[in-house]
């Protein structure tokens, strides 16, 4: 019985680890990828398209786009961008504990942490992010014509959720982890 115990154990483990690899890998893929996209977005996306993103009526944006309102935009997306992928470096780097089967460690509840705490950050600044953007998308309609936008959308919420949710396992392994070592100590 304990063989087979030990066997199962040693698959799931190696399963954990392959998974985590192939992750960290798309982790490191996403670093490089996601900015490339974000600006090739902002530079070939019709105005229609970029007005409805930043929660703006389709017709909001009249005319064509400056270089400098593509240029504004895309900084402040990439920024936002930036928190996120500040989040996914630290999950890379718990993703690569686990690689070394180090799962229930104080640094792999510290990444996985500071990754919920980053993409919260990263959310939030998305929200605000297309708040400025929609006013630098209409800054060249006519006076009267220019927009603000203030909108949450599901994208934003949904990140937000998944962070708490990721920042509560976190939390909630950590305090695993102290039990663990208050029991160890007392055999």
């Amino acid at each position: 019985m304990a063989m087979n115990f030990l066997h199962t154990q040693c698959l799931f483990s190696a399963r954990i680890q392959r998974l985590s690899r192939v992750l960290a890998g798309a982790c490191l893929v996403l670093t490089v990828v996601l900015p490339l996209v974000v600006a090739l977005y902002w530079l070939w996306a019709d105005p229609v398209t970029l007005a409805v993103r930043a929660n703006l009526p389709p017709g909001a944006v009249q005319g064509g786009l400056f270089a400098w309102q593509r240029i504004a935009g895309g900084l402040l997306t990439e920024l936002v961008l930036v928190f996120l992928l500040l989040g996914i470096r630290q999950a890379r780097r718990c993703l690569l504990l686990f690689t070394g089967n180090y799962v229930f460690t104080r640094q792999a509840v510290t990444y996985l942490s500071r990754f919920a705490a980053w993409a919260a950050v990263s959310a939030l600044a998305e929200i605000l992010a297309a708040t400025i953007i929609s006013t630098i998308l209409t800054a060249g309609n006519p006076p009267g014509m220019q927009h603000i936008a203030i909108g949450v959308g599901s994208d934003q919420l949904l990140l937000l959720f998944f962070a708490g949710m990721v920042w509560l396992m976190a939390g909630v392994i950590s305090q695993g982890q102290k039990l663990a070592e208050e029991n160890a100590s007392f055999v």
